[in-house]
Parts: structure tokens; C-alpha cells; sequence
């Protein structure tokens, strides 16, 4: 499991196009909009191998946005054998 949370801001006339833009990508989830262009997201690795790493790089360099800041993030790789899956 990897998972990281991360705030985005925009500036405020870019919040909701670039929430659509974040809402379709896979591995993202978006908890929170503020009117000044803040938004709180977590991103997972994806089933289909995309790192946290490649999809926050993608989300800093998409268009209307202005910064990304990582504000936690937890790794557990042995989170299956723990559990006892295989």
C-alpha cells in the first residue's frame, strides 16, 4: 500500500476545471475544494503499476495548476503478509 495526501492549489477561476481533470484520473481521489483554489486529494498506486510518485508529477504539471505540497504519505509493502494474503 502506498498512498499519499497532497493539497493542490489553483488559482479560483481554475478549481473546478482542473477537479474534473482530477476526478477521472485513476489512483486519485479528491476530498475537499476551498474557493480560493485549495483542494485535498490522496493518490494510490493503481492496479495497472502507476506510482504515487508519476501521478503527483502529473498533477504538478497540469494546466491550472499552481503547486502541489505533499502533506503525508505511508508505505507499507508488506501490508498483504500481515493480513496473511498471498
Amino acid at each position: 500500500m502506498n498512498i499519499s495526501g497532497v493539497v493542490v492549489r489553483t488559482r479560483p477561476e481554475s478549481l473546478n476545471d482542473v477537479a474534473g481533470r482530477l476526478n477521472k484520473m485513476p489512483g486519485v481521489a479528491l476530498h475537499a475544494t476551498s474557493g480560493d483554489g485549495r483542494m485535498v486529494i490522496t493518490v494510490e498506486d493503481t492496479p495497472e503499476g502507476r506510482r504515487v510518485s508519476e501521478t503527483i508529477l502529473s498533477v504538478e504539471t497540469m494546466d491550472g495548476v499552481l503547486s502541489t505540497s505533499l502533506a503525508y504519505h505511508y508505505c507499507d509493502d508488506d501490508l498483504n503478509k500481515k493480513e496473511g494474503m498471498s
